[in-house]
């Protein structure tokens, strides 16, 4: 529809709905998390996944996006322990810090190895069936 001076109202209006529903399906609940996985002498020693919600909104792009289906909870802890190599699967591929050390002393073998995955923001959007987890790069 055209107003008098020939301005069109109708394209504004599909444009603003467009623009309204694009910036919903962004939004979403932002988590920390981090990783940390110690080996010494070819025994695991301790592994920690560290999760949090953010308090303060994360800047960075959405990407390598990792989909899980939930049974039947909302918490976000649950639905990692239920899919954790599936969600160690998907931390291996975003990039993980590795330091080791070796030493021998009196002819016996030392090392430690040691995986890290530094504090990272994540976007997290539960839907009915599943969650999409996508990690926010700089």
């Amino acid at each position: 529809m055209r107003s008098r001076d020939g301005n069109s109202y109708g394209s504004l209006s599909v444009q603003l709905i467009f623009l309204l529903l694009y910036s919903l399906s962004l939004s979403g609940s932002e988590y920390l998390i981090s990783y940390r996985y110690v080996v010494k002498n070819a025994i695991i020693y301790n592994e920690e996944l560290s999760l949090s919600k953010a308090m303060q909104k994360c800047s960075g792009t959405p990407s390598n996006t990792l989909t899980l289906e939930i049974q039947k909870s909302k918490d976000l802890k649950v639905i990692l322990s239920q899919n954790y190599e599936l969600f160690l699967d998907y931390i291996y591929k975003l990039g993980l810090s590795v330091s080791h050390k070796e030493s021998t002393i009196n002819y016996e073998n030392y090392s430690t190895t040691i995986l890290t995955l530094k504090t990272t923001c994540f976007k997290v959007h539960f839907n009915d069936n599943f969650v999409k987890i996508s990690a926010l790069k700089q």
